[in-house]
């Protein structure tokens, strides 16, 4: 039986938390807790795939594929087919609420030699709220279901053999009460655009011990953008802009075994402050400096991701990372672990959360991916 959810007398629950996107009270949609840099739709940096959850929900520098547009739009530009598309499903914090889900569709499309196209599309569903005026059964008023979603639309292009520059444009839109009244304002659901500016760089293969290893480095400005405001006159959040960097090492034993490690380092480009009024500019170019806790308080900001993955003649892959960021700015903590399967034209991944169940909302996560190939069923078809 589901768990109920209660809207109660505070009709405006989300919007309250509506900086946080909160599905507790102390708990971000992207399963940051306590003290945290608070922005609108946090649901935008959820991991949405499993290769790359279970690799400690590094990205932005590992090798490309149906779901870069999420990591690094610019890795497009390197993908050898000529299309391909991937679909992704996370239930969510079920530790909780059982129905709350995030499902992901993305793909792309090989324009010519040096320009490849992307599209994705995502869909963060809270399940059914119940809302009611008092405690009781007689209290209630109807059910409904908050929910948000983002469509992508994404450019890359290749500058030679090792190098690359892409970009998004993003639609966001977050419905979280329906249109239901709140301190005498009628609340909407929200809107913004946003945007993405991203590069990455792979090299060629080079001599590394005895034998040969592939170095690649990548950086992701995400979601530049408006502001969000679910009422006409209420406050308006600034989206989750969001800097990644990273870098990695594929280290190739033979034609049969690859061991890929890589790390990436995420910062907020938001104000420190939840209440700011400053622009979107303002806010991105002061947020390397305005933690009320000085530098120290800017480094705890920053959160890493480790990965690593054994791929076996290109077929099976198994993988395992670490998440860590600091206790004081969200303690997201956790080991996470992954397997993958390539069979004809099918790739299928899954990934797991393995954290502490008494302190994380996101212990025991299950990712699910699934990417075909269609330009191997096209060759298929041909021959």
């Amino acid at each position: 039986m589901k768990k109920k959810k209660y809207f109660s007398l505070f009709v405006g629950f989300f919007v309250s938390f509506g900086v946080n996107q909160a599905v507790g009270q102390d708990v971000s949609s992207d399963g940051r807790t306590g003290n945290i840099v608070s922005t609108g739709v946090p649901f935008l940096l959820v991991a949405p795939d499993a290769k790359a959850g279970g690799m400690g929900e590094v990205g932005v520098a590992t090798a490309p594929d149906a779901n870069a547009i999420h990591w690094n739009p610019s890795k497009l530009a390197f993908l050898k087919d000529a299309y391909g598309i991937s679909a992704s499903y996370s239930p969510w914090m079920q530790k909780f609420v059982p129905d709350i889900n995030i499902a992901y569709l993305s793909g792309y499309y090989r324009l010519d030699e040096r320009n490849v196209l992307g599209g994705s599309l995502r869909y963060f569903s809270y399940g059914d709220i119940e809302m009611r005026t008092g405690p009781n059964e007689t209290d209630k008023t109807g059910t409904y279901n908050p929910n948000e979603l983002s469509v992508d639309a994404s450019l890359a292009r290749s500058f030679g053999n090792n190098f690359s520059l892409g970009t998004a444009i993003r639609f966001v839109y977050s419905n979280l009460t329906s249109g239901m009244v709140n301190t005498g304002s009628q609340n909407r659901a929200g809107t913004a655009l946003a945007a993405d500016v991203s590069g990455y760089y792979r090299s060629d293969k080079k001599p590394f011990l005895d034998k040969e290893a592939t170095y690649t480095a990548g950086v992701n400005i995400s979601n530049i953008g408006t502001k969000i405001s679910y009422t006409d006159a209420g406050p308006k959040y600034f989206m989750p802009t969001n800097l990644r960097l990273g870098a990695g090492i594929t280290y190739h034993i033979d034609d049969e075994n690859d061991f890929t490690f890589t790390v990436d380092a995420n910062k907020l480009l938001v104000p420190s402050d939840p209440n700011s009024t400053k622009s979107v500019p303002a806010g991105i170019f002061g947020s390397f400096g305005d933690a009320p806790g000085g530098f120290s308080e800017e480094l705890q900001e920053v959160n890493f991701g480790f990965g690593a993955e054994y791929f076996y003649n290109k077929q099976f892959a198994i993988r395992a990372g670490y998440f860590y960021e600091n206790p004081n700015k969200g303690n997201r903590n956790y080991l996470t672990l992954g397997a993958g399967l390539k069979y004809n034209i099918v790739n299928i991944d899954m990934a797991y959360i393995a954290a502490n169940t008494q302190k994380s909302p996101l212990a025991q996560t299950l990712r699910f991916s699934l990417s075909l190939n269609f330009a191997e069923v096209a060759e298929a078809v041909k021959k």
